[in-house]
C-alpha cells in the first residue's frame, strides 16, 4: 500500500476504535444526575457557604502570612463572619466556643445616620421555625461569641452603623 492510501486508512482505524461494532455512533444518553440534598445539618433554603480560601485584602488585618481561615460572607459583602469555632455548635462543653470575628467593609462614604448606634445587632431566625433570637456585639463588628439555642440554619439580619447585611449560618449539635 502507498503512503496515500495509509494516510486514508489511518482515520478509517481511528474512527473504529472509537465505535463498538453494531453500536450507533451518536453518545449514550448520561444518566440522570442524582438530586442534590441538603447536608442533615444544612436544611433546605440554607445559604451558608462557608469558605475556606484566603480573607479579602480588607478583612485580614491583624492576621499574618497567607490567612486562610473559614469565613462566611454577606448577602451583600459588606460583612464577613470569620469562624473560629469551625464548626459552630450548640450545646458544645469542651473545646473551642462559637468564637466568631465580625469584619465590616470599609464604608464607601459616611454613614447614611451620623446617629446610628455602632453597636452590631443581630437577628437570627431558625429556618422552618418561629425560632428567633437577638444577639448585640457591642462597638460594632469585632470578635464575639455568638451561641444559639438550637443546632440548624439560622437566617441573620444584621445591623450596625446604618448599614445591614443578612447570611446563614449553621450550627451542629454537639
Amino acid at each position: 500500500m502507498g503512503s496515500w492510501g495509509r494516510l486514508l486508512l489511518a482515520p478509517v482505524v481511528l474512527l473504529a476504535g472509537c465505535t463498538a461494532a453494531g453500536a450507533p455512533a451518536t453518545p449514550a444518553a448520561s444518566p440522570p444526575a442524582a438530586p442534590a440534598t441538603p447536608a442533615a445539618s444544612a436544611p433546605t433554603g440554607c445559604a451558608a457557604r462557608v469558605e475556606e480560601g484566603p480573607l479579602p485584602d480588607w478583612a485580614d488585618a491583624g492576621f499574618s502570612g497567607d490567612t486562610r481561615m473559614p469565613h462566611v460572607f454577606g448577602a451583600k459583602g459588606e460583612i464577613v463572619a470569620v469562624l473560629f469555632g469551625q464548626p459552630l455548635a450548640v450545646g458544645r462543653t469542651g473545646g473551642p466556643n462559637n468564637k466568631i470575628l465580625w469584619v465590616a467593609r470599609p464604608a464607601a462614604t459616611p454613614s447614611p445616620d451620623p446617629s446610628a448606634s455602632t453597636t452590631l445587632v443581630i437577628t437570627a431566625t431558625l429556618d422552618g421555625a418561629t425560632t428567633r433570637v437577638t444577639r448585640e456585639v457591642a462597638g460594632g463588628p469585632g470578635p464575639s461569641i455568638i451561641d444559639v439555642p438550637r443546632a440548624g440554619c439560622w437566617h441573620l439580619e444584621l445591623r450596625w452603623s446604618g448599614r445591614t447585611d443578612t447570611m446563614d449560618l449553621v450550627y451542629v449539635a454537639a
